[in-house]
Formats: C-alpha cells, structure tokens, sequence
C-alpha cells in the first residue's frame, strides 16, 4: 500500500465506527428545560439529597452582629425606643449604621473551625446569610462597593472561606442566603417610591450579585429572603430561576425556596417556609422546611441573651423529630459573634444534636413519612419509616416509668415482627394489643447504660 493510499481508506473506516458508536449522552441541562414562569419552574422535581438530609445549619451573621443587641432587625426605618436608648447609652450622637462597618472585624473567624462544629452537629447542609437586608455582603461583591467584607471590616472573603473549608473538610452541602432587598439603598428605595414601577435596584444590584453568587460559591441551597413589598415581576425572579435550573453550574443539585416575591411565599418555587419558625404539625403535600433559632428571639446573636432565651437540647430533639415526622427539614439558627466565634452555648446545642444524631440517625437520615405522623395512645412518640427496608421508627421523647411503651398504630405480624432499640441492639419483646397496636417492653437501663439522654427511636421491622 502506498502512503498516499491510507487516508482515502482510513476515511470510510473511521466513519464506520463512529456510526456504529451509541449516542453520547445528553448534557443533563438539556433534557428538560424550564420556562420563566411559575408553572414551569414549580414542575421542577426536587433534587433529592434534599429531603434525604432532614438537618441543616443556617447562620446569621454580618453587620447587626456589632451592635449584637435587640435581633439582626436592630435598625430600621421605624425607631424603636430601647434600640434608641441603647445607641444614646453606648454610641456617640453622630453614628450611623455604616459606622458599624469597620467594628465588624471577624478578628478570630476560623472557617476550619466552624466546620469541624458543623460536622460534629450532625447537619447535612448549612446557610450562609451572604447579604442580610442591611446590604453588607460577605463576599467582595463588584455591585456593593465600600460596603463588603472585602473593602470594610474583615477585609476577606468570608463566603469563600467557609466555602473551601466546608467542601474539604465535611460532607455538607454548602448553601447561602441571600435578600433580595436592602433597608438603605437609594436605589431600592427609590423604586418602592414609584410602587416598583421603577426597577433600577433588582437591575443594577440584586440581579448582579445573585448571578456573582452562583457563579464564583456555587450554593447548593439558595435561601432568598425579604422582597420588600415587591412582586416576583419586579425582582424578575422566573428569569433569573430559569437561568438556574437551565443553565448555571448547580443547575442539577441546586434547591431553592420560596421566597422570591410578595405573596410567592408557601405557593412557589422549591421547598416552602411558609413563615419562620413554621412547624406545621401535620403531614403537608409539599416538601417544607422549617428554619427556626436556638434562641428563641433572634436569629442574629444578642449580648443580652440569658440561659432561658435558648431552647434546651430537649426542645431542639422534639423540633426536629416532629418536623421530620411531618416530611419538612429542620434549618436550625446560630449567631456567631461580630469577631467570628460561635458562642459556647451553641457549639453545645451543635455538639449535643450530633451526640443524639449518631445514635438516632438511622430514624432521621434519609427516612420518608409514615401513615401516621405520630401517636394517639402514647403523646411524644413521632414516626418514620424507609418502605423498602419495612421498617417503621416510633420516636418517644419520654422514658415510661413502667418501662412499657404502648403504640396506638403500628400493627405487629405474629412471627415477623421485631422491634430493636436504637443504640441498644437486643430484640425486646412486645406484645399485640387487641384491637389496634403493640405495648413493647423497654430494656431496664440504667442512666449510664442509656443509648442517649434527650430522646429515644425503636425501629420496628414489618409492622404494618
């Protein structure tokens, strides 16, 4: 064969093969597209690590936590009278908000740190106030010049920190919240001037930095928050969500919720808060989550704040045992300090959620609801179940002194059914009741012998 020859008959051959090849694979973007509008975007399934994880971490921290008095609401338009005292008390009579810009030091902010405390907390994802509604972004946003954590107080990227350190160092998603408007924004007050006929802010700021966010952190949740009074048509909220279903580089695992506009809050977008703290109680048709605080009147952390202000750990095992019974997540709040430590009191509530999460997790982790959400024999017993393992968890908040658990609904099958305590391991034995449920006998443990302290989970294999 002479050289000249070979490419003439490699041509047919190569083309050959490749006809005999399958297809490559689609990208995944391209396989369903989602239009600018709520009927399309509300389609969209949730990605399902989300309703897997249960437990996540949100973090309110920024500008308000100098002050650290009051809440993170702790200068408005409206002046409070004890806010206004405490300025006269502790501040000179020309200071101004942006004054708490250069205090805001983040002196001792160890993103290492605060995920090692994540980890240990048992949570599967955290949420980070990027911009709160005072507009001081924690990133070097272009569109917020002067008043970032780049150019004013810490002088670092406080959302890339704890990005890599997040990403390297735990098995947490990494989410960020975000406020679509600002209190002082000249621009944004100027549209709420016009009725938002006018849309100059959502253009030239909150559009920008929502765009920047995605595309330099990445989020796997991104939590809007505070629309101002303004509509989801003002915000341009399905374009922009669109966008990142269709095209951005989280379109695949990205969550969101739904507040992206007046009245878009409980009826679009992805999962529902539905208000804060919101613990419905009862089963809901769409997948909720319920962001709630440690302390009980501020998300923001607060000098001021006495030991009964927390919830206890107690308290914090109910919230999420009841909200996970329900088929929400549970968005648990901390409030770090101005100089970036998380206060003692909740790296304890952290720390004793994991403590409860490593022996109990099997109930919470992954789990779906049950036919019934929880028990009308025995109060504070809440339940779980995985189909497809046949099991079914009962969740009970308080250790009968009989050492016998009664439950109203579970139907046991004779020769099938076993019941385990988790943590402990053995069989305990049960009983059928007569007409509805089974009594169980508890293991007699002593204090030191109990699995944990705050709540315990039977897991209860082929009942029905």
């Amino acid at each position: 064969m002479r050289p000249q020859e070979l490419p003439r008959l490699a041509f047919p051959l190569l083309l050959l093969l490749l006809l005999l090849l399958p297809p490559p694979p689609c990208p995944a973007h391209s396989a369903t597209r989602f239009d600018p509008t709520w009927e399309s975007l509300d389609a969209r399934q949730l990605p399902a690590w989300f309703d897997q994880a249960k437990f996540g971490i949100f973090i309110h921290w920024g500008v308000f936590s100098v002050p650290s008095f009051g809440s993170e609401w702790y200068w408005q338009k409206e002046k409070i009278p004890k806010y206004v005292e405490f300025m006269k008390d502790n501040y000179p009579p020309s200071f101004k908000y942006e004054d708490f810009g250069p205090l805001f030091t983040a002196k001792f902010f160890n993103a290492n740190q605060w995920a090692d405390i994540f980890q240990a907390s048992g949570a599967k994802y955290i949420v980070l106030t990027s911009k709160h509604h005072e507009g001081f972004t924690l990133w070097g946003s272009e569109y917020s010049w002067n008043w970032n954590a780049i150019d004013e107080g810490p002088k670092r990227d406080i959302v890339k920190e704890l990005e890599v350190a997040i990403r390297n160092r735990t098995d947490l998603r990494f989410g960020l919240y975000y406020s679509l408007f600002e209190w002082f924004h000249p621009l944004f007050l100027e549209d709420e001037s016009s009725s938002f006929h006018k849309r100059q802010f959502p253009v030239s700021k909150t559009l920008p930095e929502l765009y920047e966010l995605v595309n330099n952190y990445q989020p796997e949740v991104l939590w809007s928050d505070g629309d101002g009074g303004a509509p989801d048509q003002y915000w341009n909220s399905t374009g922009f969500l669109a966008w990142l279903y269709n095209e951005s580089p989280v379109r695949g695992t990205v969550v969101t919720n739904d507040r992206w506009g007046a009245g878009s809050i409980c009826k679009h977008g992805g999962f529902y808060t539905c208000s804060d703290r919101y613990n419905p109680g009862h089963l809901l048709p769409h997948k909720w989550e319920n962001c709630m605080t440690i302390d009980k009147l501020s998300w923001g952390y607060r000098r001021e704040a006495g030991i009964s202000d927390y919830l206890t750990i107690e308290e914090l095992v109910k919230q999420l045992v009841e909200t996970v019974s329900c088929g929400g997540n549970l968005l648990m709040n901390i409030g770090p300090t101005l100089d970036g430590t998380i206060s003692v009191v909740f790296e304890e509530r952290l720390r004793q959620m994991g403590s409860w999460l490593k022996v109990n997790g099997e109930a919470i982790y992954e789990t779906h609801t049950w036919r019934s959400q929880n028990d009308t024999v025995t109060p504070d017993v809440w339940y779980t179940s995985k189909p497809k393992e046949k099991l079914v968890y009962a969740i009970f908040l308080k250790w009968p002194t009989s050492g016998q658990l009664f439950l109203g609904h579970p139907k046991a099958i004779l020769g099938a059914t076993e019941v385990k305590l988790l943590g402990h391991g053995q069989p305990l034995n049960w009983i059928s009741l007569e007409q509805n449920g089974i009594m169980v006998e508890l293991p007699q443990l002593t204090i030191h012998q109990m699995p944990c302290k705050w709540g315990w989970a039977l897991a209860l294999t082929n009942v029905i």
